[in-house]
């Protein structure tokens, strides 16, 4: 999906907007994935998935620095995600799914932390670039 320059600066300002709050936002996005999807949890069976625990901060903040190496490589995503990909389709075998799960999580955590710059437009350009960032974390396990 080709994001156009509206969705780079839409996707860039409000990623500016998140500021520190980025693991915590990314965090938050795990626990709704895990509270809602509850299949997503057969990858993390053995993490302690409790609200707050400190594997699950841990991985948001791993979510929240991938997001925003790829906010920083809109234009070759492939390339700048290359390595996150390998690990997750040849290493840890996350099941692609999880992907869109976890974005559609990470839309509404934004949603309810940014209410005034959420806008439709926004939100579109934010599910074209999610989309973009899970194809190619996607890509590897063809």
């Amino acid at each position: 999906m080709v994001l156009s320059p509206a969705d780079k600066t839409n996707v860039k300002a409000v990623w500016g907007k998140i500021g520190g709050h980025a693991a915590e936002y990314g965090a938050e996005a795990l626990e709704r994935m895990f509270m809602n999807f509850p299949s997503t949890k057969t990858y993390f069976s053995h993490f302690d998935l409790g609200h707050g625990s400190a594997q699950i901060k841990g991985h948001g903040k791993k979510v929240a620095d991938a997001l925003t190496k790829a906010v920083g490589h809109m234009d070759t995503l492939p390339d700048a995600l290359s390595d996150l990909s390998d690990l997750h389709a040849h290493k840890l075998r996350v099941d692609p799914v999880n992907f869109k799960l976890l974005g559609h999580c990470l839309l509404v955590t934004l949603a309810v932390h940014l209410p005034g710059d959420f806008t439709p437009s926004v939100h579109a350009s934010l599910d074209k670039f999610l989309a973009s960032v899970s194809t190619v974390l996607t890509s590897k396990y063809r």
